[in-house]
């Protein structure tokens, strides 16, 4: 398994902003809804996006809501694994170079190995990789095995974050920054909290990434309403709702609306 596509994440997506592209990465949670259908629907997806998020499916997603849980759950009944992940993300990428980003929680990764998990992401052909549970504090060693391999690890930033460790986050990130749209899990929401713009501003004296705002945005007036302040959104309930109702269509549709609402043509 080895993908010749390696993304530096950052420079590929500051290369867009700076084009006056608004960056769309939806979220897929991996072998759903089968794991031929879960290529086919990157693949798609690709056309509109400008990266894709892969969530690893876990026994205990702390971050998530309960729609990526149940997908979680969906896809580990139907005996999807780490290494069946990186394996369909490099199926994928051999039919799209637009990047892929792994979402995956800490026991993953260390139980792999942070050396291995790194080696065999960077052979998949993955460009980044998102660790929720990780504090900064204790990301070194997994920063500096995945630098190695040339992959981006990419740093969280909450409303509730103080505004000195915003600008550590954010200074410390690397592939985009992540501002989390509200406190909570992921899920659907009708408006976008007000808070998400503040934590843009807070982070953006800091950085020369892109500032994407996630969790939450599930519509093509929400993503155009964040984009107003952020360089892009991340769509992950919304799209992996559809996935579960087998609506893959509906899936292809949301993101390539969302794509017109941030950078109407």
């Amino acid at each position: 398994m080895s993908v010749d596509i390696q993304f530096d994440l950052g420079a590929h997506l500051k290369q867009k902003v700076s084009e006056g592209r608004k960056l769309v990465v939806p979220y897929l949670t991996c072998g759903l809804p089968s794991p031929g259908e879960f290529v086919d629907l990157y693949v798609k997806l690709a056309e509109s996006a400008d990266a894709i998020e892969v969530g690893i499916p876990f026994s205990d997603p702390v971050m998530d809501g309960p729609v990526i849980q149940e997908a979680s759950v969906r896809a580990l009944e139907a005996g999807v694994t780490v290494d069946g992940c990186l394996g369909l993300i490099a199926e994928a990428l051999k039919r799209t170079s637009t990047p892929a980003v792994v979402m995956t929680y800490y026991n993953p990764v260390h139980s792999a190995g942070l050396e291995t998990f790194a080696e065999k992401a960077a052979a998949a052909g993955v460009s980044g990789l998102i660790v929720p549970d990780l504090p900064y504090e204790e990301c070194a060693e997994l920063d500096q095995a995945l630098k190695d391999k040339g992959l981006a690890l990419i740093q969280l930033v909450a409303p509730t974050t103080p505004a000195e460790r915003a600008s550590m986050l954010a200074a410390a990130s690397r592939g985009w920054v992540y501002v989390v749209s509200r406190m909570g899990v992921t899920g659907l929401q009708d408006s976008l909290a007000s808070a998400s713009a503040e934590v843009v501003d807070r982070v953006k004296p800091h950085t020369d990434l892109p500032v994407l705002v996630g969790v939450g945005i599930s519509t093509g007036e929400l993503a155009g309403e964040a984009c107003r302040v952020a360089d892009g959104v991340i769509v992950g309930t919304a799209v992996v709702k559809r996935v579960l109702e087998d609506d893959l269509p509906g899936v292809v549709s949301l993101i390539s609306s969302m794509r017109e609402a941030v950078n109407p043509s």
